[in-house]
């Protein structure tokens, strides 16, 4: 009786803590949206991007699907047409929307998908109420759905932010200087001139995540590596170097660019990191505050993989490969910007997918992507750690990113 006892009230504090877990996270992101229009709602600027709508409505159809589907006994779906119009890339799941037709979609209305969000949420509590979280499957599944959504959370103020900064009366969306928004966007933070230098010992490294907190399947398996001695600088590159870079004429010098990237700079029109415009002289970019004078001293951000190893390639330097960047971030400052790597996104030695949907998460994009490691100011603080490998395709630069430079291999350390 006394162990039947203590079992109850060990449930009955793990249903509370995932309950409160899943309030927050879903919380927070309608918290982002708190300042946005229906109209606004519904703005897909790019392919690589979609609407605020569309991400409210992922994020439930990602639990519904994955979680209140097999768990929840009796389930009724909300709407069944929402599979198709909410489900993002899993093709096993089945039919989809293509993605450069999310902005198309009018209906369902913004309302519906709000009260869509509400029905998700109400079931997930009464399913976090019962046994499920003792069943293990089911635990990685509600971890991955809140990570899943923590991920959303990120995309939806690049998203947003895109799609404002295309309105000449560059909209202010967000108080910069309030508490509950500042830790989510950018803020324009004086930037230490500390250039110094770090260096690592050529040796055999263990790279990947390992021990029982959250991790993705393309974090895995832990496995060793070997590097050279390499030397990184402790900061990032800031708007005054990268200006410097813009004044010297690197964006029309070949010699520091991959060939891929003179068409998408000619085509492009690309001048200046996304978001800058100048105006009598002055530089100014689109905040999500509105558009604001350029903070020299800040990291440089929104800037292609293209970009960032131009810039490198003119100073002299390189980009760190992501199993450097790994080991190296236990001395450094980073969380501010996403920091281009030159690794290619490809799977760690022994790394194996998953069966079924979920196997399609992350192993289907290794290719033609470049990894980012670190994190950013939008990113929500719980989904950051040093292991964590995020991949874009070379030309975008929509999200937080940034530069990091290490010293080329052979240089003399000074």
């Amino acid at each position: 009786m006394a162990t039947t006892l203590k079992n109850t009230v060990l449930t009955e504090q793990l249903s509370n803590t995932l309950t409160e877990q899943f309030r927050l996270v879903r919380k927070h992101t309608e918290s982002i949206c708190k300042n946005l229009h229906p109209e606004d709602l519904q703005l897909q600027a790019s392919d690589f991007a979609s609407p605020a709508k569309w991400h409210l409505a992922h994020t439930s159809w990602f639990f519904e699907t994955f979680l209140l589907k097999p768990y929840f006994a009796g389930y009724n779906e909300f709407n069944e047409t929402y599979n198709f119009f909410f489900n993002s890339y899993y093709e096993s799941v089945g039919k989809r929307n293509p993605r450069p037709n999310r902005g198309l979609m009018s209906r369902p209305y913004a309302t519906e998908v709000f009260s869509y969000r509400k029905y998700v949420d109400e079931h997930m509590v009464i399913l976090l109420s019962g046994e499920q979280f003792d069943d293990a499957g089911f635990t990685m599944l509600f971890e991955l759905g809140l990570q899943h959504e923590q991920q959303h959370q990120e995309l939806l103020l690049t998203d947003i932010k895109y799609a404002l900064s295309l309105n000449p009366l560059f909209p202010a969306v967000y108080d910069l200087h309030e508490n509950r928004i500042e830790d989510h966007i950018e803020f324009f933070e004086a930037h230490s001139h500390d250039n110094a230098w770090i260096s690592f010992e050529e040796g055999i490294y263990e790279i990947g995540a390992s021990g029982s907190a959250f991790s993705f399947d393309n974090e895995h398996p832990r496995h060793k590596s070997f590097l050279a001695s390499y030397s990184v600088r402790k900061n990032l590159v800031t708007n005054r170097e990268f200006l410097e870079f813009m004044n010297s004429g690197g964006y029309s010098n070949f010699n520091y660019w991959h060939a891929d990237a003179r068409p998408w700079i000619n085509e492009n029109e690309i001048s200046s990191p996304l978001y800058w415009t100048k105006k009598e002289n002055e530089w100014f970019h689109y905040t999500l505050n509105g558009l604001t004078p350029l903070n020299l001293d800040a990291p440089v951000t929104h800037i292609s993989f293209y970009e960032a190893f131009a810039f490198a390639e003119w100073f002299g330097m390189r980009l760190l490969t992501e199993q450097e960047w790994e080991i190296a971030s236990t001395k450094l400052n980073w969380g501010t910007r996403w920091e281009w790597t030159s690794s290619a996104y490809l799977p760690y030695p022994g790394f194996e997918h998953a069966a079924g949907a979920l196997g399609e998460y992350n192993g289907k994009f290794m290719v033609n992507q470049m990894v980012l490691r670190g994190a950013s100011l939008a990113t929500p603080a719980s989904h950051s750690r040093p292991t964590y490998r995020n991949f874009f395709n070379p030309p975008l630069r929509w999200q937080f990113t940034g530069i990091r430079l290490a010293r080329k291999h052979g240089t003399i350390n000074t």
